[in-house]
């Protein structure tokens, strides 16, 4: 079969499940939701933007190990180049930045990126002032080009947009429907398409934000500050959501765009359509906007919360029926040989999967869950057996638990998934063995992929 991978970065899980939380119209994605498989407990492995593609395209889990780094460094296994075996050709088409300076293009047939995305300063204008929109003190403090906020710089490369057709994820869907109409006729291809967008800056077109927050008046809010959400007013923080909902908004629509051509050619009687996301965002929740604390302002450690771990994926295969919703646990390390398995396609792997195929579950041959827990976390950097301050911090997430050994302040959290899906309400005090027993689980799963001792040494001097 042909395999289409659609990754979208920052796309939080409740846009698509949960309009109370987040008011996003995804009518798309609802559409295609009715053809597919909807895993509703995949949380991210390895993070950020890097470390998670890493695992996708390994089948390994990464965090304890290295931190963001070229694909090359990590593990020699990449998804087109396992594929080539089986006579596959491949395609990367993205406007993420990161991609190509990281090697994932090294291995595809064709690669191709949009430049211009975040702090991609490809072609400067040194003829044009950068104009200053936002606030330093409301947005991340960055060292990018001549010092400029990421939001300015972004604005002054891409021209000043202001029209729909300008933005990326358009150029993004356009350029993936003309390869679609160039090679649907030959058999079998890989085709990653990897959109940027909903990630910061949040620069759609301000109509659209209006349908969000038609009353809001000030400085738009395009840029969360990767600190403490109490540093914006309320109505700041309300129209920094609404940028965030138009852009997811701009993804869905253009997405949609992908999947019509998809329809157009015929193409789901033989094609597996993924579609996924990296990672989500806090958007005031935790008292946190962005991902991680990268803000001078806010001393707090940044455990990875079900706002940013929780992620969506819907799959679609010929002979998979649509419209359903699995439970079970899962993670970006096992989307590889689920892939494989869905293809019909046997490789043998450079280095062994760490992920296990869930087709049988896709399929409905098995009930069995593959992992009672999975773990969520970004590489730590150790310092005399400590980790530094405001650091992103690891999540246990089981059925009804998340479980961080350390939480905000330092301490151990633990919350009751089933009652409190944002983990807001710390319940360690009443459950301190149900904390015991997930910290024990965290220690024997690195021992167990033989992580590096000085990791296990760690989390194991913190147990109890």
């Amino acid at each position: 079969m042909n395999i289409i991978l659609l990754i979208s970065d920052t796309f939080r899980y409740d846009n698509l499940f949960d309009r109370a939380a987040m008011p996003v119209r995804t009518p798309e994605l609802d559409r295609f939701a009715k053809r597919t498989v909807s895993l509703s407990r995949m949380y991210t492995g390895s993070f950020p933007t890097i470390p998670h593609r890493t695992d996708v395209t390994t089948g390994r889990y990464g965090w304890p190990w290295y931190p963001w780094q070229d694909r090359r460094q990590s593990s020699p296994n990449h998804i087109p180049t396992l594929l080539r075996e089986a006579g596959y050709v491949s395609q990367l088409i993205c406007d993420c930045p990161h991609l190509f300076r990281n090697g994932f293009d090294a291995g595809f047939d064709g690669a191709y990126v949009i430049r211009g995305q975040e702090g991609d300063t490809y072609f400067l204008r040194m003829n044009h002032s950068i104009e200053h929109v936002m606030p330093p003190e409301k947005t991340r403090h960055s060292y990018h080009f001549h010092g400029e906020n990421l939001v300015d710089l972004a604005r002054w490369t891409n021209r000043y947009w202001y029209r729909e057709i300008d933005r990326f994820p358009p150029r993004t869907a356009e350029l993936t429907v003309e390869w679609l109409e160039e090679n649907y006729q030959f058999h079998p291809f890989f085709l990653w398409v990897d959109f940027f967008d909903p990630h910061e800056p949040w620069d759609p077109p301000e109509y659209m934000v209006k349908r969000y927050d038609p009353d809001y008046d000030g400085i738009p809010m395009l840029h969360p500050n990767y600190g403490k959400a109490s540093d914006f007013t309320p109505e700041e923080l309300r129209n920094l959501r609404a940028h965030y909902c138009a852009e997811a908004e701009l993804v869905d629509r253009w997405v949609g765009r992908v999947l019509q051509k998809i329809d157009d050619l015929g193409l789901w009687e033989n094609t597996i359509v993924v579609f996924t996301s990296d990672h989500g965002i806090s958007l005031g929740e935790h008292n946190r906007t962005g991902k991680s604390n990268i803000n001078r302002y806010d001393e707090r450690f940044w455990p990875l919360y079900p706002e940013i771990a929780h992620v969506p994926c819907l799959i679609a295969a010929p002979g998979i029926e649509g419209g359903r919703t699995i439970d079970a646990l899962l993670q970006p390390a096992d989307l590889l040989p689920t892939l494989l398995d869905l293809a019909g396609v046997e490789v043998t792997p450079p280095q062994p999967f760490h992920g296990r195929s869930f087709a049988p579950l896709l399929r409905g041959e098995s009930e069995e869950a593959l992992h009672d827990y999975v773990i969520t976390a970004s590489f730590l950097r150790l310092e005399e057996g400590s980790i530094p301050a405001e650091s992103t911090t690891p999540v246990i997430y089981t059925e009804k638990w998340a479980y961080t050994p350390i939480g905000a302040e330092g301490t151990r959290e633990l919350y009751d998934l089933e009652a409190d899906p944002y983990a807001e309400t710390n319940v360690i005090a009443e459950h301190p063995d149900v904390a015991d027993d997930l910290h024990e689980k965290l220690v024997a799963w690195l021992e167990e992929i033989q992580a590096p001792e000085e990791v296990v040494a760690f989390f194991r001097q913190r147990q109890g």
